[in-house]
């Protein structure tokens, strides 16, 4: 299973993606993590939303292979919008969400933390955006808003990453812990949060995103049709057919470099 909810404590909901071998997502993947999360939002009884990953790391990105095999452009659309529905889901539920990330967070991943409402993360932790290694652009968005934008620049031209200990030096990342300690501390900021009246909350959440000097959806969007063009000129072809050779950026590599 992709995506699966569980509700270990009345006010909390646990969203979490495993899709081996990195949880880089497919089509249908990204449109099931959006209505998991949109429904853990809409339930009254849950105050929080806690956003999590099995396996090697938290988030790859979209499945490039599945782009490889298409010969037209339907999976690119389709992921696009699966994507940009993943992360106005988190963003726009009803609770607050808090992203406890381990491993590689990347592509992807970076739409999903950075529109969360609190970041812990693991001190194996790295995130990134190597789009341009993968015949893509996208995610600056969200990137902008975990690091300064001159270092969101310098990540996403040269596709490194940067370590959960920076991002916490940034003031992005809540709590940097032991990989082994990762889902405790989320659960234990989760339940602080949860503490609250649920009706305020929900209130706080649409008060805060009505305030974000941002537009998430629209300039999310707005990258994507430069990767539409991308595809539509053959760069991105051009880019993808070495995905995975060599420093091209494939998703089992990823995370190798940092600043």
């Amino acid at each position: 299973m992709t995506v699966c909810t569980s509700n270990p404590e009345n006010s909390i909901a646990v969203v979490t993606v495993d899709h081996p071998p990195v949880n880089a997502l497919p089509v249908r993947g990204w449109y099931d993590l959006a209505d998991a999360v949109r429904a853990a939002g809409r339930d009254p009884r849950v105050r929080c939303v806690v956003l999590t990953a099995s396996g090697r790391g938290f988030n790859a990105g979209v499945d490039v292979k599945e782009l490889q095999h298409d010969p037209g452009h339907e999976a690119l659309i389709a992921v696009n919008r699966g994507c940009a529905e993943a992360f106005s889901a988190v963003y726009e539920c009803e609770v607050p969400v808090v992203a406890a990330v381990h491993g590689f967070c990347l592509g992807g991943g970076i739409g999903l933390v950075g529109n969360a409402d609190a970041i812990v993360a693991s001190e194996d932790a790295v995130f990134g955006l190597p789009e341009l290694d993968r015949g893509a652009l996208g995610a600056a968005t969200h990137l902008a808003r975990l690091v300064p934008q001159h270092l969101m620049r310098a990540l996403y031209f040269t596709s490194r990453t940067a370590t959960a200990a920076e991002l916490h030096a940034h003031g992005s990342v809540w709590r940097v812990v032991p990989r082994e300690e990762l889902e405790d501390v989320a659960m234990e900021l989760a339940r602080e949060i949860a503490r609250k009246d649920g009706r305020l909350l929900r209130l706080a959440k649409a008060a805060i995103n009505g305030i974000d000097p941002m537009d998430v959806r629209r300039s999310y969007r707005f990258e994507q049709g430069f990767t539409f063009e991308a595809n539509l000129s053959g760069v991105a072809d051009r880019v993808r057919s070495t995905f995975g050779q060599g420093s091209g950026g494939g998703s089992d590599n990823a995370g190798e470099e940092r600043v």
